[in-house]
């Protein structure tokens, strides 16, 4: 049995679905495990689960706190986020250390850096799966400085990694001491400790990141991770009909970032700047909505893979995964921003001319968002969208990097 460990959002776990997918397809077993939350949705995809008691969905956090995390637009505040986000992790770690027993590998989650000691003293290989580059080098800035500030790379990597085990160190040493009563020798940061028991696997696009040429040999990055759908996807009628009047509408999505009280003002915005282009939308996850005009319609959860094929043009929060899919799917990119590397994402957009500028959602107006939503059709970008798909098709991260634990498993 591999085991892997995941934390975070909806978002987060999607490309641990395709990793364990590409696992199940070479004849492993696998498990995912993850808060009770996410139990129907990993489910859906055909993987086992092992639901947690409790997760940032279910737990009784303050929803004050909780915000703060989600919307941490600079390193200082993240580090303070993360610090306030620790607690949580005290009621998982010990259940996820739990759930490594039994297994020939443990693979986990950057926020999970407990499976790496439970591995370790369970003796059998670990693998650190990261839904971004993180590791050291002297190439580009790590993603919490990339485009923002200019700092030496050697700090930003420190920075980055700091905040990836503040938020799982506290919650670690707790679980240690209980099953173990004490701490392992070498407990400590494990992010850098990559050899060829403990290798490391990156979802990310050669043609967005290229993989680092100062990289640990171990260090193994050949694409994007992307899920594979059991069964055809068939959209509500409603949302057909309205994709076949006129041109094609641009999508309007924030995942987890989205609160209740910014609904109104936010469709304010999108409604006028459709009008002042004269094109059409679609608003996804931000629940029902009354009185829309004809040009937009809401729609809960869709696969991205489907709809984003759809659409003009995709305006989102830059969360790693919506990112990919946009890049996937081939079409322009809208960035809006709201905290942690989704700046590296919007700005890594734009750098590569498959992007409009980064809207800064503080001082965003109908009129910014009407510019973005123009300069989205720039025959450039749109060339460039869909050149960069073509390089993504020809990458198959998932299962390239299963293929890394599967060897492992077959030849510790």
């Amino acid at each position: 049995m591999i085991t892997i460990l995941c934390s975070g959002s909806r978002g987060d776990f999607q490309p641990y679905i395709a990793l364990a997918q590409a696992l199940k397809q070479r004849g492993l077993a696998v498990r995912l495990v993850g808060g009770k939350s996410f139990q129907s949705f990993v489910e859906g995809y055909g993987i086992d689960f092992y639901p947690l008691s409790v997760d940032y969905l279910s737990a009784d956090l303050d929803p004050r706190m909780l915000r703060q995390a989600q919307s941490a637009d600079n390193p200082l505040k993240m580090l303070l986020a993360f610090s306030k986000m620790k607690n949580l992790g005290l009621h998982l770690a010990g259940e996820m250390y739990d759930a490594c027993a039994g297994s020939k590998l443990v693979v986990y989650h950057p926020g999970c850096a407990v499976g790496y000691f439970a591995a370790e003293q369970m003796q059998i290989p670990s693998v650190l799966a990261a839904p971004f580059p993180m590791h050291r080098t002297q190439e580009v800035a790590s993603l919490i400085t990339y485009g923002r500030m200019r700092i030496p790379n050697a700090l930003s990597y420190k920075l980055l990694q700091g905040m990836l085990w503040m938020a799982a160190s506290r919650s670690a040493e707790s679980a240690l001491r209980q099953r173990l009563g004490k701490l392992p020798e070498h407990f400590g940061n494990p992010f850098e400790r990559v050899d060829e028991h403990h290798p490391a696997v990156i979802s990310c696009s050669n043609f967005v990141f290229p993989r680092p040429h100062d990289w640990n040999e171990h260090i193994h990055q050949h694409g994007y991770w992307f899920t594979q759908e059991l069964e055809s996807f068939a959209p509500p009628e409603e949302l057909l009909r309205f994709l076949q009047v006129g041109e094609k509408p641009v999508y309007f999505g924030f995942g987890s970032m989205f609160h209740e009280d910014e609904k109104n003002p936010l469709i304010t915005i999108i409604s006028e700047a459709l009008a002042r282009t004269n094109k059409c939308g679609i608003i996804s996850g931000m629940g029902a909505m009354e009185n829309l005009p004809p040009n937009l319609i809401a729609v809960s959860s869709i696969p991205h893979t489907w709809l984003f094929r759809q659409v003009a043009a995709v305006c989102h929060h830059g969360g790693a995964g919506t990112t990919a899919a946009g890049f996937q799917a081939g079409v322009p990119s809208i960035i809006m921003p709201f905290s942690n590397d989704q700046f590296a994402w919007a700005q890594r957009a734009f750098d590569l001319g498959v992007g409009t500028k980064p809207l800064n959602r503080k001082k965003l107006t109908a009129q910014l968002l009407a510019d973005a939503l123009i300069a989205a059709d720039a025959e450039s970008i749109k060339r460039r969208a869909s050149e960069l798909a073509k390089q993504i098709a020809t990458e198959n991260g998932a299962d390239e990097c299963a293929r890394v634990i599967a060897d492992l498993v077959q030849h510790p």
